[in-house]
């Protein structure tokens, strides 16, 4: 059956992929990235999984991969894994090669975030071709994707708590460090905020809850508000141009910014806010290189993130770095291998769900996060 759809998705994702990315080809760049599996026979108990991920450089991302590649082969499955490279069109194009060689199951961490139009054609394919399909991390829209096919599904987390839970953190810490923390005691706390990429949904919750947050528990104590580093920008936040949250842009940024806004000028930024690990170490690599954040004895300036990654634990607890917001790489994964095994035992796509959080009236699974400081391992 799959064989005989084959002609009719490639004409669906051929249509999608002019739609929305121009009418440019992505059939030379695509990349299989780690691509070892062979072939699964099919049976009762094992499937062809296709794992499709934004990126593989994202440290983030490369923890879930690797949960998700021990979960599955413990289940008796070899994932195939593809590596977009942060590529829509080579997504797009991946998911129309695994579809034509037989997949089973697709489980997308789709790149473009800013439309719905990419993660609307691949559902449309794997509708085509009665494949479930499960999104995850990276949000998708509920009607047009989600509800938009019986067998479709996302695992995520409710994109606006890292903001609050990271505002939160940021408001405790400067009132109980606040003289420390102004470095040139002009009473206020000047910041700067690397958001990672316009127009994805967690990096808009988290810009604008964690400064709000952080707002309303210093207004409430009497002190300022934050004071964006500069009073003359129009947005308050510098995007990683790459759209990939790397901390090669965030290290630039701060090079290039510490370069005017420093101690001898009496202006020293004084806080960094970072929308995931990967950026405040990158602000953090900039801060070493000019003395600040080397631990016991210099002036510590504080960086927060999300995601708590391993190499951003051992910052926090080099007291390098405040704090970050964990995002549960091994909880995400583990969730989205439920609804893998629910394929794989032929039942219904959202069973065996109770135990999460799952949304009212549409399919989609939140992880939760957690505040890390330190202070548990």
């Amino acid at each position: 059956m799959k064989k005989k759809l084959a002609l009719l998705l490639s004409a669906i994702l051929a249509v999608g992929m002019l739609a929305s990315c121009g009418g440019s080809s992505a059939g030379s760049t695509a990349s299989t990235g780690s691509t070892t599996g062979s072939s699964v026979a099919q049976s009762a108990s094992e499937l062809q999984v296709d794992v499709f991920y934004y990126d593989f450089s994202d440290v983030y991302i490369s923890t879930v991969r690797t949960a998700m590649d021990e979960q599955l082969k413990a289940m008796g499955i070899e994932p195939k894994n593809w590596d977009a490279a942060g590529s829509q069109p080579t997504q797009t194009d991946q998911v129309k090669t695994a579809i034509t060689a037989g997949s089973d199951l697709l489980i997308v961490n789709i790149v473009e975030t800013s439309t719905s139009d990419p993660a609307k054609d691949i559902v449309d394919a794997a509708k085509a071709a009665d494949i479930p399909v499960i999104f995850f991390n990276r949000e998708v829209a509920d009607n047009d994707v989600i509800n938009s096919y019986e067998k479709c599904a996302f695992v995520g987390t409710n994109a606006p708590d890292a903001g609050h839970m990271q505002g939160e953190m940021i408001g405790e810490y400067l009132l109980a460090n606040y003289d420390t923390v102004d470095l040139n005691g002009d009473g206020s706390i000047s910041y700067v905020l690397f958001k990672g990429q316009e127009g994805n949904a967690e990096a808009e919750a988290r810009t604008q809850y964690a400064v709000e947050d952080a707002n309303a528990i210093l207004t409430e104590a009497g002190k300022p508000e934050l004071a964006y580093y500069d009073s003359k920008a129009t947005t308050k936040y510098l995007v990683d141009a790459a759209g990939k949250w790397s901390a090669q842009a965030a290290n630039d940024y701060m090079v290039t910014l510490l370069g005017s806004y420093n101690k001898d000028n009496n202006n020293m930024v004084e806080l960094i806010i970072c929308n995931n690990d990967g950026m405040a170490e990158g602000a953090i690599a900039a801060l070493q290189n000019v003395g600040y954040n080397n631990g016991e004895g210099t002036t510590i300036i504080p960086v927060f993130g999300v995601d708590a990654t391993d190499s951003a634990k051992a910052l926090i607890q080099a007291g390098n770095m405040t704090g970050s917001i964990k995002q549960d790489a091994v909880g995400m994964a583990s969730t989205i291998n439920t609804l893998v095994k629910n394929v794989q035992d032929g039942a219904e796509l959202m069973a065996n769900t109770d135990q999460f959080t799952v949304d009212d009236d549409v399919a989609k699974i939140r992880v939760p996060y957690q505040m890390y400081d330190g202070t548990e391992g």
